[in-house]
């Protein structure tokens, strides 16, 4: 039995329909639908339970028996709203709730394996490899970002990382993202744009380094994380903190570019001034280090974003199509 948070969102429906793939119907979903549109994720998806986020704390600790068969947690469960201000809220959302997690499968030998995010690396000032070696060093931007760092800093102290997998996930777009408002991909975001006004729109850049739409992104087809993640939960060897990012860096003029291309309108970028709020804490560069995860010896082939935003809007937005459906 696997147990998949944040099952009904943007990644982790993606792993369960991985999952399914390979197989596997034998899943717990945890997650919080609220008054969201996310629930629609979960239609063409199998699975054997679903249960609310936080009875499912609730009953970990309590050591439901309805766990006793647990093999593994996949943990993508968390607050991805990188502006959100209430640090508390993300204090006990993102780094109590997987320590919770963590602590129930290592004193019951069950896998974990949960998702860190590349908003950890902050400026890139120490680079992006993945691992331990500089850790410590790193200083995110925002709450968000070091809501996830509390928890590798934590795992790292408490010696967990020969026994849990973390993933530092880079800027993830696909399908099933729909439900995330201002949080999905600008290439979610751009489709709209181009529909209704066939311009999609930038922001200047506020760095002399990089020209306006110049800056770039290590975008990643939410397709290829699923089943990375899926063939790391195959190998019972592999634990650690692993980048998870196709480990080419693009620019917003290559996403807006692509974007125009698979729907067949005329390029047309405007660029506009970014929000002052945001100036200080934005990452004009990204780019995974995959070393560590190459070593692992897993067939790995990442899909190119030209690639990526083609299947993404001619099989999915196009048709308002879900994974699966």
């Amino acid at each position: 039995m696997i147990l998949v948070t944040g099952g009904a969102g943007f990644i982790g429906s993606a792993v369960v329909w991985e999952l399914n793939r390979r197989g596997y119907e034998d899943i717990i979903i945890a997650d919080h639908l609220g008054t969201s549109s996310k629930w629609k994720n979960l239609r063409a998806l199998k699975y054997s339970d679903y249960i609310e986020k936080d009875d499912l704390l609730e009953q970990i600790l309590c050591e439901d028996e309805i766990y006793s068969g647990l093999d593994a947690v996949i943990h993508m469960g968390a607050c991805s709203v990188t502006t959100e201000a209430d640090c508390s809220y993300l204090a006990y959302n993102n780094y109590e709730y997987t320590k919770a997690l963590a602590g129930y499968c290592i004193k019951n030998n069950i896998r974990f394996i949960y998702a860190s995010s590349a908003a950890t690396y902050g400026d890139g000032s120490y680079g992006f490899q993945d691992g331990l070696k500089n850790l410590s060093r790193l200083r995110p931007l925002n709450m968000y970002g070091y809501s996830k760092h509390m928890f590798d800093l934590y795992a790292e102290k408490n010696k967990y990382f020969d026994r849990i997998t973390g993933i530092k996930f880079f800027n993830v777009y696909g399908p099933n993202e729909y439900h995330k408002g201002e949080m999905s991909s600008k290439i979610y975001k751009a489709y709209s744009e181009v529909l209704i006004t066939k311009k999609i729109k930038l922001f200047k850049s506020y760095n002399k380094k990089w020209k306006d739409g110049e800056s770039v992104r290590d975008f990643v087809y939410v397709k290829d994380c699923a089943k990375i993640l899926c063939d790391i939960l195959d190998r019972k060897d592999i634990s650690g903190l692993y980048n998870l990012g196709s480990s080419k860096a693009r620019s917003w003029n290559d996403l807006a570019g692509s974007v125009f291309k698979s729907t067949g309108i005329d390029e047309n970028i405007e660029y506009f001034d970014m929000p002052a709020a945001l100036r200080d804490k934005y990452q004009y560069f990204t780019e995974s280090d995959n070393s560590n995860l190459n070593d692992l010896g897993l067939n790995i082939r990442f899909t190119s974003l030209e690639e990526g935003v083609d299947d993404y809007i001619k099989n999915y937005l196009m048709k308002d199509r879900h994974l699966g459906d």
